[in-house]
């Protein structure tokens, strides 16, 4: 069991439930909007990606390809090309709003916690007194980065891709070498929106056995189906991306789910939640 804010997640516990909010915002005011669908459907937490395009992207040409829905009816996604760095600059925000969105945060009673990439992004977060501190799948062999997360107390969340099991086990390392032992280890099944045939849901069994942290799932595939598969399987939490409209034409909108499915999103898995049992008679 570990905490983050006052909140315990494991084993026993309620999921814990995320709404990412990093990608799909396009500045403070619409970041503001969906941190109030998110507290008022009931989650337990919003997720942002503190970066510093700048510094990320030193080809700014780079292009990255991910799906955008055309047909709401149909289903229909097509395939999309954008340079990388014009996608991060849309969610890239100063310091002074990022008071602000922590502040609103607290004062709507929901965890404010974010991905970060460099060491003044953990001092930034320091400085909001965030609740935690989420590592990116690019970043799980960035052992200097993870250390200096780690050094801060705060629950560290390790996303982990496409990394092996044997990286997967170096990154807890490190964490627990700084005697921090508040960890969540993320299953995220890379892609925009994810294939089916990626998903791999049944590590999470495994991630379980070998871990004796709490496991997460983090869900890029549109829809509910997922992620009630994954708490069905053990996930102590799941983090889901929230947008204002899934056919807005760029990235991570079309896994997405709107206001509207969000309260049914929060419903759901506490339904789950309750008609899995405890497994006694």
């Amino acid at each position: 069991m570990v905490k983050i804010n006052n909140t315990a997640i494991g084993d026993g516990y309620p999921c814990y439930i995320t709404f990412e909010i990093g990608p799909t915002h396009d500045g403070l005011d619409s970041a503001k909007r969906l941190i109030k669908h998110a507290a008022d459907a009931g989650a337990n937490a919003v997720k942002f990606q503190i970066s510093d395009p700048d510094r990320e992207v030193s080809d700014k040409t780079q292009m990255f390809s991910y799906g955008i829905l055309k047909n709401r009816e149909t289903g229909e996604i097509e395939t999309v090309e954008e340079p990388l760095y014009d996608l991060l600059k849309k969610r890239s925000l100063p310091d002074d709003q990022w008071v602000e969105l922590k502040k609103y945060s607290d004062e709507l009673g929901i965890d404010f916690f974010s991905t970060v990439d460099f060491k003044e992004n953990i001092e930034l977060l320091v400085k909001l007194r965030c609740h935690s501190i989420k590592i990116g799948s690019a970043d799980v062999n960035h052992f200097s980065l993870i250390r200096q997360a780690a050094k801060t107390g705060m629950c560290i969340q390790l996303d982990t891709g496409m990394a092996t099991l044997g990286e997967i086990e170096r990154a807890v390392d490190v964490v627990r070498s700084e005697g921090n032992e508040n960890i969540i280890i993320h299953h995220c099944p890379s892609g925009y929106p994810a294939r089916l045939d990626s998903i791999n849901l049944k590590i999470i069994k495994t991630l379980k056995k070998m871990f004796s942290y709490p496991i997460a799932f983090s869900d890029h595939t549109p829809g509910n189906e997922m992620d009630i598969a994954a708490v069905v399987l053990g996930a102590n939490m799941v983090e889901k991306t929230i947008t204002e409209d899934r056919m807005t034409p760029s990235v991570e909108h079309v896994m997405s789910i709107e206001p509207n499915e969000m309260k049914d999103f929060v419903r759901t898995i506490r339904e789950v939640e309750i008609g899995l049992g405890t497994g006694r008679r």
